[in-house]
Order: C-alpha cells, then structure tokens, then sequence
C-alpha cells in the first residue's frame, strides 16, 4: 500500500494525523538532516500501521516535506 505523507520537521511533539483530502500529516521532532526525520517518519508510520520497520520503505520525496512511502503489511 502506498501513502502520502507531509512531514513536519522539528516539532515540539511527534504525532500523525489522517489529512481529510487523502494521506497523513506527521510531525516528528528530528530536523530534516542527513535523513533523520525520515527515520523517524518511518518510526511513526511502523507504529501507526502495527508493522515493522523493515516493511515501511520510502519510495519518493527524500529531500521534500511531501513523500511516498510504500507499507508492506
């Protein structure tokens, strides 16, 4: 399953919500270098979905807020 995703670096807090046009919003208190709030985004989306890390993988938006990230489940 593929998901679109807008990420919020460097928040205060780490949380994800469902955006009402389609996709999620996440928030994630990493700032946005050398990957480390994608790390964390794939975190939040493993826990959110109930799969492990391995089965979240980022296909698209390495280096832009808007990205897609396919789920194995």
């Amino acid at each position: 399953m593929k998901v679109s995703v807008l990420i919020k670096p460097g928040s205060k807090q780490e949380k994800i919500e469902k955006n009402p046009l389609g996709g999620y919003f996440i928030w994630v208190r990493e700032p946005a270098k050398e990957g480390r709030a994608n790390e964390a985004a794939i975190e939040l989306l493993a826990k959110h979905f109930d799969v492990p890390k391995s089965s979240v993988n980022l296909v698209s938006g390495f280096s832009s807020k808007k990205k897609i990230f396919e789920i194995s489940i």
